[in-house]
């Protein structure tokens, strides 16, 4: 792990020890165990850590991997990249821009019109329905 992650200046008291795993040590949850695989509401989903919008219902599909899927971010600056080479291979790990938690990855092989599936641990969100109409 990095001497100081941006994520340390945001309370993580609320963190499960899987969620702390995932965000801080850039963990990966078993597949189709997340919470959030087979969500299937409209809403928004959040980083866990501190809040931001991150993905947005719209831009979810199934992609059959076992962790929730997205063809692109909520917005532009939502969600940043680094290169990962863990694991003897080298990857594009997704974190959230506002606090740098660790989501997921992102890779080549998703639906168009971006091409991309970013490919994101249920442990690295929560989600807010849409308000339901009377």
């Amino acid at each position: 792990m990095t001497a100081e992650k941006q994520s340390d200046q945001f309370d993580l008291s609320h963190l499960t020890p899987e969620q702390r795993e995932v965000t801080q040590n850039e963990g990966t949850e078993r597949p189709f165990t997340g919470a959030l695989y087979n969500e299937k509401r409209l809403g928004t989903y959040t980083c866990i850590v501190c809040g931001t919008p991150l993905f947005s219902s719209q831009h979810k599909f199934e992609s059959g991997t076992g962790w929730p899927s997205f063809w692109q971010p909520i917005s532009d600056d939502a969600v940043g990249t680094k290169e990962d080479r863990k694991l003897w291979m080298s990857r594009t790990e997704a974190h959230c821009t506002n606090c740098g938690a660790h989501q997921g990855h992102v890779f080549p092989d998703g639906p168009e019109p971006t091409g991309l599936r970013y490919c994101i641990n249920s442990a690295a969100l929560d989600f807010i329905p849409e308000a339901q109409e009377d």
